[in-house]
């Protein structure tokens, strides 16, 4: 009887024990539900939270098909000049030649980096959303504005991680395309030929400037404030009191970029972002050549001097003669004139190029690099081919042809402007000319 009491007994306990192992599992197993449930629920109501504010579309809100009517697709079909360069900057037949000059091939050959890709197999062209024109035309729409992706995407009918990596790529095979492009070069004048000429096209209105083949001047567009202590204190110019990307360049006559030293913290001095200008002057300008400049830019070392000439500064005194006190102030005068080059240049850049209006990538120096030097290329490009250019525009005008209308341009400023002029005497002041007997 003892025996089957406490077996009995035992039994119980086992029995009890188990349930209320059971009971522990069935607690476990609800509060493990109650989470699940509850972290699917906080992440739907994130999303939800997003959705709100989300800045971006989804493949359902734009057109099925980016190679089909969408907004570019009827542009490009449009084939009118004035709405190609209105949006893109180039007219039709340019924008044809750099599909032509290698963009096209490079689009269809090499493959887009992607992360969760191999970048060692073959292309697959007819996959992606954009054929050549298109990928040309999200890149040159990505330039030539301020618009954010969304705008593009509408534009495009792309969905946000695709117009990312397509206009990262395309800008990459863009600058591969105007590396190789004559019309697209940035280069010093190679001989006394190409020298000699650009000093008479400015001579042809600033005859005084006998020997001045271009201009120069410094660019200073705005960068992002980095985390790096390093980097934010040698972006940040103290004059500006802002952080900028500084650049100097120099524009012939014909509103060509001769040559650019880019992308150097904005924290440097003209005179050190322009170095290598300097060495070019030096060993690769003929004597009695020089550039124009403004009077607040560096003039270089010794070894260079008088090939960069600047107007008078203030407060700045020299002797001569009543003539020639005269003759300075009429050399000042074309000086100044033609300085106003740079500055049309500059604000050609950054009218055509509206992407260089809004703070460049901080934390990438290659890819802000690489935008510098597109942008730099498509406006020699875009110059040579397209003409819209406000240098050039002054002084190449085409009905400039014959000896009578040399004189004519020569002297139409005097004619208009000469009694108005011989009654200024506001210039004087910004010199103290010291008078001798002759």
């Amino acid at each position: 009887m003892m025996d089957a009491a406490a077996h009995f007994f035992l039994q119980t306990l086992e029995d009890e024990a188990e349930e209320d192992a059971n009971e522990e599992l069935r607690k476990t197993q609800l509060a493990t539900a109650i989470l699940v449930v509850g972290a699917e629920a906080g992440r739907l109501l994130r999303i939800e939270r997003r959705h709100e504010n989300r800045n971006y579309l989804c493949r359902s809100q734009l057109p099925p098909n980016p190679r089909h009517g969408t907004a570019w697709q009827a542009l490009y079909g449009s084939r009118d000049d004035r709405a190609f360069i209105t949006t893109m900057g180039f007219d039709v037949s340019t924008f044809e030649l750099i599909i032509t000059s290698g963009f096209g091939l490079l689009w269809l050959s090499e493959p887009i980096p992607r992360n969760d890709t191999s970048t060692a197999g073959n292309t697959r062209p007819g996959a992606r959303s954009l054929d050549t024109w298109g990928a040309l035309g999200l890149v040159l729409h990505y330039l030539n504005s301020t618009m954010r992706e969304i705008s593009l995407q509408q534009i495009f009918g792309l969905i946000p991680t695709t117009t990312s990596r397509y206009i990262t790529f395309g800008l990459e095979i863009l600058l591969k395309t105007l590396r190789k492009m004559p019309d697209a070069s940035i280069h010093w004048p190679g001989s006394l030929e190409e020298f000699s000429r650009n000093s008479e096209l400015i001579c042809y209105r600033h005859p005084r400037l006998s020997g001045a083949f271009a201009s120069i001047d410094g660019l200073n567009l705005p960068t992002q404030t980095s985390n790096d202590p390093d980097i934010e204190n040698a972006t940040y110019n103290g004059w500006l009191s802002e952080h900028y990307i500084s650049s100097v360049i120099v524009f012939s006559p014909e509103g060509i970029i001769l040559d650019a030293n880019f992308n150097a913290p904005g924290s440097w001095h003209d005179s050190r972002v322009a170095q290598p200008i300097y060495e070019k002057l030096h060993s690769k300008t003929p004597d009695g050549f020089y550039l124009v400049a403004d009077t607040a830019f560096p003039r270089g070392t010794q070894d260079i001097e008088g090939r960069i000439i600047a107007p008078i500064k203030t407060g700045q005194r020299f002797r001569g003669t009543l003539k020639e006190i005269e003759e300075r102030f009429e050399f000042d005068r074309e000086l100044l004139s033609y300085r106003q080059t740079a500055e049309w240049g500059m604000r050609s850049i950054q009218g055509s190029f509206g992407r260089l209006r809004l703070p460049l990538p901080i934390e990438d120096s290659n890819l802000r690099a690489n935008l510098l030097e597109v942008c730099f290329r498509l406006h020699n490009l875009r110059t040579r081919k397209v003409g819209r250019n406000q240098i050039q525009k002054v002084y190449m005008p085409e009905w400039r042809k014959t000896k009578e209308d040399k004189e004519i341009w020569s002297n139409f400023e005097n004619m208009v402007f000469g009694e108005q002029r011989n009654n200024d005497r506001v210039s004087r002041f910004h010199v103290h000319a010291e008078y001798q007997e002759e």
